[in-house]
């Protein structure tokens, strides 16, 4: 991604920020994260993230999902010091569309990005409204979509590693990479 696309959509994610009456420092908004897992599709698969905290112990993040962004099936696998992330999901604003392991869900209400259907394995549909929330365990596959309008995710969670998520598309970089 390049540095023009990386503004383009850190604005975007201010936008519903706002939106969700998210205050945030000046710092904190040059620092967002934008990722587009290396595909290149970012309106439908990516995430843009600012992280508050990130300890041995713990850790605070917003995600910001635009309308319909998909943020791809993954799992936080064990490490050498716990089980894995344990992660609670709490919506703020907007709707979410969470997907976990668990019996399939019949009529499931959102799709996963056409053409990348196979990268998408688990079904059980977990619908989050602001004030909504929902603990995803260790080493679980997950992935979730925003819904019309955006979202805005407030994550708590152990210490975060994001680079050593494991990701069920193997094209998939959790890093970004911004060229100039």
């Amino acid at each position: 991604m390049n540095r023009e696309t990386y503004e383009i959509y850190r604005k975007k994610a201010l936008e519903i920020f706002e939106k969700a009456k998210v205050v945030l420092s000046e710092e904190e908004k040059q620092n967002i994260e934008v990722a587009d897992f290396g595909l290149g599709q970012i309106e439908t698969t990516g995430l843009q993230l600012i992280t508050y905290i990130n300890t041995d112990k713990v850790c605070a993040k917003d995600l910001v999902l635009l309308p319909n962004q998909t943020c791809p099936e993954h799992k936080h696998p064990p490490r050498d010091f716990d089980e894995g992330k344990e992660e609670t999901f709490r919506c703020i604003y907007g709707k979410v569309y969470l997907y976990v392991e668990g019996e399939e869900t019949e009529n499931p209400q959102v799709s996963p990005p056409k053409a990348d259907e196979k990268y998408y394995t688990v079904k059980k549909e977990i619908i989050l409204h602001p004030g909504e929330q929902y603990t995803i365990y260790p080493n679980t596959l997950h992935w979730f979509k925003a819904g019309e309008e955006g979202a805005v995710v407030s994550e708590f969670s152990t210490k975060s590693t994001d680079e050593e998520d494991i990701f069920t598309d193997p094209r998939i970089q959790r890093i970004p990479e911004i060229n100039s």
